[in-house]
């Protein structure tokens, strides 16, 4: 599946240099073009939401990546929690190519673009979803920040890998304070 892509600024997000280990990386960056064809090729997605009293809620979704967001179904505890506070984190279950996404996430609620989604993900996941009778909502969560690095699994290289390719790519101010030490 291609990732399909609509023209406008969140096609080539900035990439910088991470504020990592105290300093900063010299990586040599990875292309956006790289983490979308892990987000489109990804079957399972790890989602990372806040409960009302401040604890953390993870669980793995299905889901599919569209144009310029990652859109999953869930209808577990992290519906409720995206309603009182639509803050979340969404990586790949990779520890070796990772590409995490920091976001909002917010509920789909227009026909025609429910139809693409599900379209999408039955032939993803082999699935007979009518877009008229979903068993739940779907999410759309478009990064505001995304990270992505390889790792040598070995370990061989002494972190070498993931020191010369850790990447931050930020799409537009995100909700989540920049602070040097989160950088």
């Amino acid at each position: 599946m291609e990732p399909l892509l609509e023209p406008g600024a969140k096609d080539n997000p900035a990439s910088a240099v991470p504020w990592m280990f105290g300093g900063h990386v010299e990586p040599v960056r990875l292309p956006w073009t790289w983490a979308l064809e892990r987000l489109t090729q990804a079957r399972n997605y790890w989602i990372a939401t806040t409960r009302p009293d401040g604890r953390p809620h993870s669980r793995p979704v299905w889901g599919i990546w569209l144009r310029t967001a990652c859109y999953f179904s869930t209808g577990s505890l992290a519906a409720s929690n995206i309603l009182t506070n639509p803050a979340i984190t969404l990586h790949l279950e990779s520890g070796n190519e990772v590409v995490i996404l920091e976001g909002v996430a917010a509920m789909v609620n227009t026909s025609e673009l429910l139809q693409e989604i599900v379209k999408l993900y039955n032939q993803k996941y082999h699935e007979n979803i009518d877009p008229d009778q979903l068993p739940g909502p779907f999410y759309a969560v478009a990064p505001q920040t995304a990270f992505g690095w390889l790792v040598d699994p070995s370990g061989l290289d002494g972190g070498a890998i993931f020191h010369g390719t850790a990447t931050r790519w930020r799409f537009q101010q995100g909700l989540f304070p920049t602070h040097e030490a989160e950088q």
